[in-house]
């Protein structure tokens, strides 16, 4: 196995691990909902500690259900995945069209005497 397929395979163990491990350690047992997101926890806290406060602004699209909203935001990850992936594949493709371009062609190698 080479070395980039270890840390590949570490890396994938290592994502594996931090997806299941809080479901498996019950790590979201007694909350209404367990894994809520940073914008859910922020309302609640604001909302616990000052009741009356008022939002500068409103969102400017209200998706009709949650279902729609993690739709949404499934299709912006993905949307961002595709672009770093072309990006990547682009740097790749030209580092690898530069340096066949700088090896020698078998007609400008020298031949050697037999």
């Amino acid at each position: 196995m080479t070395r980039n397929a270890k840390i590949n395979t570490l890396l994938l163990l290592l994502v594996a691990a931090l997806a299941v491990l809080p479901l498996a350690l019950g790590l979201g047992d007694g909350k209404e909902e367990p894994f809520a997101g940073a914008d859910a926890q922020a309302e609640a806290a604001i909302t616990e500690l000052k009741p009356d406060y008022e939002p500068w602004f409103s969102p400017l699209y209200e998706p009709p259900s949650g279902e729609v909203e993690s739709a949404l935001f499934a299709l912006q990850a993905a949307l961002g995945a595709g672009v770093l992936a072309y990006y990547f594949g682009v740097r790749k493709g030209r580092r690898q069209g530069a340096a066949a371009a700088a090896a020698p062609t078998p007609a400008e190698t020298p031949a050697t005497e037999s």
